[in-house]
């Protein structure tokens, strides 16, 4: 289905000066629609031009509306189709909504009643292809890389990725909590001649001081009380490969010191011994805060932030590109569904008023698990519980006020303010479009890459 500026809406009736007065009513409405005298006309102007909605009288000679809906919904079961009968027709219209039609409306019709049904089974037919296109997006991205997004900054990320991804500097990634750190970690190794070795990650927040020691550096026998036995730390396992520290910021100091020394000689001393190995080391480490601000660096040593800061790569929070958003759901949800042996959901209105208002604190792994919850049907019961609550007070006009203003940026956002696109996607004239913006206070440019 194309997004062009082509006509949007089918109206087939074989009475001339009819088709000509509902067309007259629908472009009056701001609708674009193109006329078809007979069902087979209709059909070729489907694949013409693409219709959101096609509206068809039931009584043609030939084949007649009901064979054209029919028709239709076997090319495409989601293409919205209006019957417009007689009186006597009311009965064979309301079986094919049992078909699939989308609505019926009985001559003579008020322009309005005509117009709403149209409006409303277009915004069906947006929200169906917008869904389509995003799980073809996702199906379309490769399993193994979870950078999944569109926007400016997680190409950029991804492409710096794939520049550094094979030198050997040391890199600090920094991010929240659940925004992709060992993802980042485990595709520059991925992406490396160092992939065919031990890819090693520890979370140094997550091990007590008592064995943090042993399980990086290693220890020999008799080395301490307990120590039956020689063990290799990881440290020493990685060389060749990568060494991942996940919240390095949480390393004791007394450690902070000795890992220096292995960055700086490329190699390690275990317990219990004065012998050094070499290493071949890569060493990528992760933060969840920035540890170039000395406030907030605390007790982490300077001089080691300095000797992993060759590479700094910092991976944004959702909130930051909510754009990425719908397509990372869809890819989550398409691999829930597989996970869980279930049919792949539609997408509900309370389930999009999540995706496009949540902060997402948690990030990708609090999406992922949002996933799953809708995946196994859970998703309006159990809302995310970080969910704000947006202020629903004012008069009506104001609530309709402040939804057109979210409205309109998030579609500037979604075309990084491309005007035809958000015209299109708004069904607004330009002049309108304009105005609106003014009264809103929205500054389109400020959307741009």
């Amino acid at each position: 289905m194309s997004h062009s500026a082509e006509p949007r809406i089918l109206f087939v009736d074989d009475e001339a000066h009819l088709r000509a007065a509902t067309l007259q009513t629908l472009a009056l409405a701001g609708l674009e629609a193109v006329g078809a005298s007979s069902a087979a006309e209709a059909l070729e102007r489907v694949a013409d031009t693409e219709p959101a909605v096609v509206v068809t009288d039931i009584r043609m000679p030939g084949t007649d509306g009901m064979a054209l809906f029919r028709r239709l919904h076997a090319l495409d079961p989601d293409l919205p189709v209006i019957l417009v009968t007689g009186h006597g027709d009311v009965e064979l219209a309301v079986g094919a909504l049992k078909e699939g039609a989308y609505d019926f409306i009985a001559k003579p019709f008020a322009a309005d009643r005509l117009v709403e049904s149209v409006r409303r089974a277009a915004e069906k037919r947006r929200l169906v292809l917008e869904n389509r296109r995003l799980r073809e997006a996702a199906e379309a991205v490769d399993e193994d890389l979870p950078l999944i997004g569109e926007t400016p900054v997680i190409q950029r990320l991804r492409r710096t990725l794939r520049q550094i991804a094979d030198t050997q500097v040391d890199v600090l990634v920094e991010g929240e909590t659940g925004s992709g750190k060992e993802v980042v970690a485990s595709l520059l190794h991925a992406w490396s001649r160092r992939r065919a070795r031990p890819f090693v990650a520890l979370n140094c927040g997550a091990l007590p001081e008592s064995v943090i020691e042993s399980e990086l550096f290693g220890h020999e026998p008799g080395a301490f009380t307990g120590a039956a036995r020689r063990r290799v730390g990881r440290i020493e396992h990685a060389s060749g490969g990568t060494l991942f520290l996940d919240e390095i910021e949480s390393m004791p100091p007394a450690l902070q010191v000795r890992l220096l020394r292995v960055l700086e000689t490329r190699s390690v001393e275990p317990l219990g011994t004065n012998e050094r190995r070499e290493l071949d080391l890569r060493v990528v480490a992760a933060a969840k805060v920035d540890l170039g601000d000395p406030a907030r660096r605390g007790a982490f040593r300077e001089d080691l932030f300095y000797r992993l800061n060759v590479v700094t790569l910092r991976i944004p929070p959702l909130r930051e590109r909510r754009e990425d958003v719908p397509l990372l759901f869809h890819h989550f949800l398409g691999r829930a569904a597989r996970r869980f042996g279930r049919p792949l959901p539609e997408i509900g209105a309370a389930v999009r008023r999540t995706l496009s208002e949540h902060d997402w604190p948690g990030n990708v792994r609090e999406l992922s698990h949002y996933a799953e919850r809708v995946a196994l049907g859970l998703s309006e019961e159990d809302e995310p519980a970080e969910a704000p609550t947006r202020d629903a007070g004012g008069s009506l006009a104001e609530r309709v006020e402040r939804f057109e203003g979210e409205a309109i940026r998030e579609t500037l956002r979604r075309h990084r303010g491309e005007v035809r696109a958000s015209l299109e996607a708004l069904g607004l004239p330009r002049k309108t479009f304009y105005d609106k913006l003014q009264r809103h206070g929205i500054d389109r440019r400020s959307f741009e890459d």
